[in-house]
């Protein structure tokens, strides 16, 4: 009978205990499919005393992740730690120099080391695994590595934090504020205590970092990803969206040009008939556009013990059938350069906050004019002489820089009440 496959974990919070859990609930379709039995034997966390509603009896349990790592006894090793330094750094440098497969969740550590994990992962010919480091359940990272790998990839967008996306439905769907939106989010436990990594798009860009590298074929590269939150969108703007015909989404884009790749997370008007639109709640979407296949959207839950866990396990299958695939993709990167947001084109949607009063409009326009931006439309709300109102354009194709100049000088207008509010318009 062949040996069972033994897993370390490394890393008992939400993720962890849900690997332990998955395994034994389907240990019998796991064995089938992997064609040997998969069982943790070893785990390691800080705290031994937490109840996390499964049994750890008969497990060895490391104080020290690296000394998991070392256990003779492992065959394969799960990082679910978290964080980009530290001790799930260590853990996988350890696993991968032993030679020993890592599986891990950490897209923070992938998205910032994951050039130098994978060189240590290609000397020690260990398999890398981490298809739960992005959109949770969806199978994301093998449809672009695997499953279009006969494409040219030009194009991946992605609903990638289920934070935000819960925020941004409950914005629209019960015209909340944004700051009462995020504390419904923590007490269900949508979102942490400390938001940041979720509603300012840093989580989304460490996601967005991997799904670049692996549709095109270059080295991981987080720096060079345009980074913006969604703090900054409204109620107000959000209704505004909805009466032009878009929803508005925190979304991750990568797109691949003769000029270089571009790669951008900020809050985006999406037009309501694209399937994107339709994400809601915590869900979390991927679509990849490949020059034979054309669009393909992949949707389903980006967090949580049940579908993240999912993603472990389905890693640990690949490595106990020996099925082995390089870490990015490809033995060999392409010299494509990253392409700054400076350089972005595109559509964008403003709204400005001004006095009623005669010649604002002009002047507004005039700044848009002078700056070579071209209008598409424009929307005001309501009169109120000598009061606030909401004015709203939106532009036909402009620069990036054009935007920014035009910005600043409608901005610094006396009549203008308060920053201009600025979301970009894509049609994915």
């Amino acid at each position: 009978m062949t040996r069972p496959l033994a897993v370390g974990v490394a890393g008992l919070g939400t993720v962890g205990a849900g690997v332990l859990g998955l395994l034994r609930q389907n240990a019998e379709i796991v064995g089938a499919r992997a064609g040997r039995r998969i069982a943790v034997t070893a785990v390691s966390s800080r705290d031994r005393t937490r109840d996390r509603g499964i049994s750890l009896d008969g497990l060895r349990w490391y104080d020290d992740p690296v000394a998991l790592a070392n256990d003779p006894g492992i065959d394969v090793v799960v990082e679910t730690i978290g964080g980009s330094e530290g001790p799930a750094r260590a853990l996988m440098q350890a696993a991968l120099a032993a030679g020993k497969p890592v599986v891990t969740a950490n897209k923070a550590l992938l998205a910032i080391h994951g050039a130098e994990l994978a060189e240590l992962a290609a000397r020690s010919n260990a398999p890398l695994a981490f298809e739960a480091a992005v959109a949770g359940g969806i199978p994301a990272i093998k449809a672009i590595r695997e499953g279009l790998a006969g494409n040219r990839i030009t194009r991946v967008t992605g609903i990638l934090n289920g934070t935000c996306n819960y925020i941004l439905t409950q914005m629209r769907e019960r015209g909340r504020e944004f700051a009462e939106a995020l504390s419904e989010a923590q007490k269900l436990g949508y979102a942490e205590a400390d938001p940041t990594f979720d509603v300012d798009g840093i989580d989304a860009a460490h996601k967005l970092a991997i799904l670049a590298a692996l549709a095109f074929g270059r080295p991981v590269d987080f720096d060079a990803v345009h980074v913006e939150g969604i703090r900054a969108v409204s109620a107000l703007d959000i209704r505004l969206a909805e009466e032009l015909g878009y929803r508005i989404k925190l979304l991750g884009i990568a797109s691949c040009s003769e000029a270089g790749v571009e790669t951008r997370v900020h809050p985006c008007m999406v037009p309501v008939a694209h399937p994107i639109a339709t994400v809601d709640g915590v869900f979390n979407a991927v679509v990849a556009e490949g020059d034979h296949v054309g669009r393909v959207v992949l949707v389903g839950r980006g967090a949580g013990a049940g579908p993240t866990a999912s993603a472990v396990v389905s890693d640990l299958i690949d490595i106990a059938r020996g099925r082995h695939t390089p870490v990015w993709g490809a033995e060999s990167f392409s010299a494509l350069p990253s392409v700054g947001m400076e350089r972005h084109s595109g559509a964008y949607y403003l709204r400005l906050m001004v006095v009623d009063r005669p010649g604002v409009i002009a002047d507004v326009t005039g700044a848009l004019r002078d700056a070579g931006i071209s209008l598409e439309s424009m929307l005001q709300r309501g009169r109120a002489p000598g009061e606030a109102v909401p004015v709203v354009l939106t532009t036909h194709e402009s620069r990036e820089v054009a935007m920014r100049e035009a910005i600043a000088r409608i901005a610094a207008l006396d009549a203008v009440l308060e920053p201009p509010a600025l979301i970009r318009i894509e049609t994915p």
